[in-house]
């Protein structure tokens, strides 16, 4: 529950530290750190409007979307504290809760009939599909270092002490910091803030949700964030005590939202075939750390 808590929390301010660093870099004022919030609460006042064309699938995905990732956030443990749902192999589960509500996104975009969000829809499924393995490498690489196979083990037996298990905790974070990017289509695969359709990736999936449905789509995307950032926390905390693992979460998922802003105030946008050659550099990236953590155990001769 301790995680789930947290996770809300930094969900209210990642993005709105995104933007800060992003106005910062760009030597202007820009929106304050609350502006995202703000703008869903606007959107949930205001009414939903759903196309002729549209079916219930439409109208149900973003619903999905949301349930799909609150339920991994309860996933995520808090060092030794477990998540609300934690058992042997759990991180598969978080997995494919996430893909769930990426399907409901998917088809969701495909029952409006538009040929643009079937294009969204489209690259979507290809990035998720070649951002999954590196996700399974990175943990089955913790899993066979601690000896354990549940999140709440994994971290609470990860103690990063020597030069390989620093090496490995680095490129864990690196890689889920990356499929948090990739996940909510920021950049160097996708800009957020563009509005050419041909060059679009989420944002030209969700263009016909409106009011409280796209609303809980942006809610989603700010879960997504902290939730991933709170994995790379768990790297650090361990079996610290939970009075000292506090600060620690939050300025990790500080750092995070930092790190992402820089990222976009600084990095070029990918031409869109070289996103594909980009996550697929991620997975051998992983596959180099499994490889990594069998040599150092001997299981690689």
């Amino acid at each position: 529950m301790t995680s789930l808590i947290l996770i809300l929390i930094s969900a209210l301010f990642f993005n709105g530290i995104i933007g800060r660093v992003k106005s910062i870099s760009a030597g202007r004022k820009g929106p304050g750190i609350m502006q995202p919030v703000k703008d869903v609460v606007r959107l949930l006042r205001k009414g939903t409007v759903y196309s002729d064309v549209t079916g219930p699938v439409f109208k149900a995905a973003p619903a999905v979307y949301f349930a799909s990732v609150l339920v991994a956030c309860l996933c995520v443990p808090f060092g030794p504290n477990a998540g609300l749902i934690s058992f042997q192999y759990d991180f598969v589960f978080f997995a494919y809760a996430l893909a769930l509500g990426k399907f409901f996104c998917i088809i969701g975009a495909l029952d409006t009939g538009s040929s643009f969000e079937g294009m969204g829809a489209s690259r979507e499924a290809t990035y998720s599909m070649l951002a999954e393995p590196a996700f399974f490498l990175i943990m089955g690489s913790l899993a066979l270092m601690t000896g354990h196979s549940s999140f709440q083990d994994i971290f609470a037996n990860l103690h990063p002490v020597g030069p390989m298990s620093w090496a490995l905790a680095l490129i864990a974070a690196f890689i889920f910091l990356f499929l948090a990017m990739i996940e909510n289509s920021r950049m160097p695969v996708d800009d957020p803030k563009t509005h050419l359709e041909l060059t679009m990736i989420h944002e030209v999936m969700v263009l016909d949700n409106s009011g409280i449905d796209l609303g809980l789509i942006f809610v989603t995307g700010y879960l997504k964030f902290a939730m991933y950032a709170a994995l790379i926390a768990n790297l650090l905390i361990g079996s610290i005590p939970v009075g000292f693992g506090i600060p620690v979460f939050f300025a990790v998922q500080a750092v995070c939202a930092v790190i992402i802003g820089l990222n976009e105030s600084f990095t070029a946008r990918f031409r869109m075939n070289h996103n594909p050659q980009f996550i697929f550099t991620l997975a051998c990236i992983a596959l180099l750390a499994v490889f990594g953590v069998m040599l150092m155990f001997g299981q690689l001769i």
